[in-house]
């Protein structure tokens, strides 16, 4: 029996304790209460406890849980203080590693992969695990040319076990709610449920890493490894040294975190252009900053598609954001599909929603920030959870196409956040988003 199958009810039992310790907290928060704690310290304590047990269960598991880990860890600068400053420290940890599979395992899985004899293809093989992914291990080799490599190898049962972790996670989800204020995790997990299962194909994977690497050769500002070989669940790409990004996050002056915040959005908004994909997984983990001063990027599993027209459409969107009225944001609202066409809403509620979207592209030049994250997230919370009937929250829904991007920019914002990166945002959309410049046609979109 594989590791991770043998290991399942362990994971669900872990995964189980959540709703269970909660509501323990929560009793003893009510305990509390009645000796004259106030309310707002014993809510505190009970969402730090919450918060702790969370992310150390979430942390222990592969596959879907570690995973989902991963993507709220992105939205850490959305926390309140109290709740963010204790937890950085392992939130990173989560992004960068996880509990490693026996070397046999590895092996195993290397020879189902290359060959019995995979060990003549490379003149060194290193048995200690350099990372961990959410659904494959990574090691450090020397291939057989003398070129540095990491060796990605997905966990025997990987698909199985996601299915397993997914099904859990749904039932506790509703705890991370409270944690992640305007932040909606159920759909969040359902689009990350569909995207696992592409990124559990490493044929696929190779496919988008070359993509991504052929239109990024010799770029002066990042480096995309190149894939070296590919077979059933081993990848094996070039290697690349540099300072996790998020070291820099919690060591780098203001003036290297802004630079690398420039340079991570100019990333995120060139790939639709140069290969017509973008990369829609920014945590810190997947991004080292090398010692030339460039960016390197990791793990192209869950890189997305993006036409042209739907490029060219996100511009566009963001202009009016940016400087059309709320009249002009509900005519733009309801022809990409966000809105019914008969819809009935309130322009200036569409504005106060689009508002923080589009912030950071309005002046010359803006500052990401945890505390703009809060206020932000705080504004749409009222909005956010307004259910009358004919409410904006009712009507407004996010078209399947814009899903993937969607999630890759948010993500994006929720790092420059955590950078707290400075910049001139607005010149970036006006270089490298078509629709974004008011002149813009699609036909052109089209043929860049």
């Amino acid at each position: 029996m594989s590791d991770i199958p043998r290991r399942a009810v362990t994971r669900t039992a872990k995964l189980a304790t959540l709703p269970l310790g909660f509501a323990g907290r929560t009793a003893v928060g009510l305990g509390k209460r009645t000796i004259g704690r106030p309310a707002e310290a014993v809510a505190l304590e009970v969402q730090q406890r919450t918060a702790e047990q969370l992310f150390k269960v979430l942390g222990e598991l592969k596959g879907g849980a570690m995973k989902v880990g991963q993507l709220l860890s992105i939205f850490e600068a959305g926390l309140p203080e109290e709740i963010a400053a204790p937890f950085r420290a392992s939130l990173t940890k989560l992004q960068e590693a996880a509990p490693p599979m026996p070397a046999a395992t590895m092996h195993k899985v290397l020879a189902e992969g290359l060959g019995e004899d995979w060990r003549d293809l490379f003149e060194e093989f290193d048995d200690r695990p350099a990372a961990a992914a959410s659904i494959g291990q990574v090691h450090k080799a020397v291939w057989h040319d003398g070129r540095t490599v990491a060796v990605k190898a997905q966990y025997p049962g990987a698909g199985k076990a996601l299915m397993s972790d997914f099904n859990q996670i749904a039932r506790v989800s509703r705890l991370m709610t409270p944690l992640f204020p305007g932040v909606e995790v159920k759909p969040l997990i359902a689009d990350l449920k569909r995207r696992l299962e592409k990124e559990l194909d490493y044929v696929d994977e190779a496919r988008a890493q070359t993509a991504f690497h052929e239109a990024f050769d010799d770029d002066p500002e990042f480096l995309i490894p190149a894939v070296v070989a590919q077979s059933g669940n081993v990848l094996v790409t070039e290697w690349i040294d540099g300072t996790p990004l998020s070291k820099v996050i919690a060591e780098a002056d203001q003036e290297e975190r802004d630079r690398v915040g420039m340079l991570m959005l100019r990333f995120m908004h060139s790939g639709p252009r140069r290969c017509g994909m973008i990369h829609i997984d920014p945590h810190p983990g997947n991004f080292r900053v090398l010692d030339d001063g460039r960016l390197g990027i990791l793990d192209f599993g869950g890189a997305a598609h993006v036409a042209p027209e739907l490029h060219w459409t996100i511009g566009r969107l963001l202009r009016i954001g940016t400087l059309g009225s709320g009249e002009e944001m509900v005519q733009a609202a309801k022809e990409e599909g966000f809105l019914a066409p008969d819809a009935r809403v309130d322009p200036d509620e569409v504005a106060a929603i689009v508002a923080p979207q589009a912030e950071p592209f309005i002046e010359e030049r803006f500052k990401f920030s945890r505390e703009w994250m809060r206020q932000e997230t705080n504004r749409g919370i009222g909005l956010a959870t307004d259910m009358r009937p004919g409410s904006l929250v009712r009507q407004i829904r996010l078209p399947a196409q814009f899903l993937a991007v969607s999630r890759a920019l948010g993500g994006c914002g929720g790092v420059l956040c955590q950078l707290e990166a400075e910049g001139e945002f607005r010149a970036l959309a006006e270089e490298l988003l078509p629709g974004f410049v008011e002149d813009d046609d699609p036909d052109e979109a089209e043929s860049a």
